[in-house]
């Protein structure tokens, strides 16, 4: 796995899987994420609907390097360049004018997704106030109706490494275990790559469905009519 990943790993995913011909298994490296996530990406059953980042455009990988992954299945392709890390200064977040419509579906989703965030914790991620959040919750905010659970990295409210740092210390706090078992993640990593393969192979080798020859099909009691 790539020991240095990608700004947005989700949205990076998404854009290898739609523009690239790599494996689940070399995205999966690549982004850090388990395949299981790269699958449920391809076949569009994520939990959020994610717009794909690309990571050529954005420096992190190289066109040579991704034709080296396309080539071969096997190889593992490599970052180009560590993410520029955001700047924080002291006092709130400032939030561009054109993304703050945004802030309650960032909210939505990070009340329905981690319910262990506290409204104060919220508050500092997105920089926005209690009163908000309080609102969303309890869906009495004015244009709940229309909100949409959106992720507020892909948004561009946050980072991942802090989304991800927030999600463990709230984890933490409220005593929840994220510990990974890491034979469990081989084991089911090999038997979705199993299981895709068989599925592959079981579609090429389908048998061709015989068109029926057997007299009174549709098409002959047509031709039949026709004759009258």
């Amino acid at each position: 796995m790539a020991t240095t990943l990608p700004l947005m790993q989700h949205a990076t995913a998404a854009w290898l899987v739609d523009n690239s011909a790599l494996t689940f298994s070399q995205i999966a490296d690549f982004c850090g994420l388990h395949i299981l996530e790269i699958q449920a990406i391809a076949d569009d059953t994520a939990a959020t609907k994610l717009k794909g980042r690309d990571p050529i455009r954005a420096g992190e990988l190289t066109r040579e390097e991704l034709d080296k992954g396309e080539a071969n299945p096997d190889y593992a392709i490599k970052i180009s360049r560590m993410p520029e890390q955001a700047r924080r200064t002291s006092g709130p977040r400032y939030t561009p004018v054109s993304k703050r419509q945004d802030k309650p579906d960032g909210i939505l989703w990070i009340i329905k997704n981690h319910p262990e965030i506290t409204d104060g914790q919220i508050s500092k991620l997105i920089g926005t106030t209690k009163t908000t959040i309080a609102a969303i919750r309890d869906k009495s905010h004015w244009n709940y109706a229309n909100l949409q659970a959106r992720d507020p990295v892909t948004l561009g409210l946050t980072s991942q490494r802090e989304m991800d740092a927030l999600v463990a210390a709230a984890a933490k706090k409220a005593g929840i275990d994220t510990t990974v078992d890491p034979e469990k993640v081989e084991a089911d990593r090999a038997a979705l790559i199993n299981q895709l393969q068989a599925e592959r192979y079981a579609a090429a080798n389908a048998p061709e469905t015989p068109v029926s020859t057997t007299p009174g099909t549709a098409l002959e009691q047509g031709e039949a009519l026709f004759r009258r």
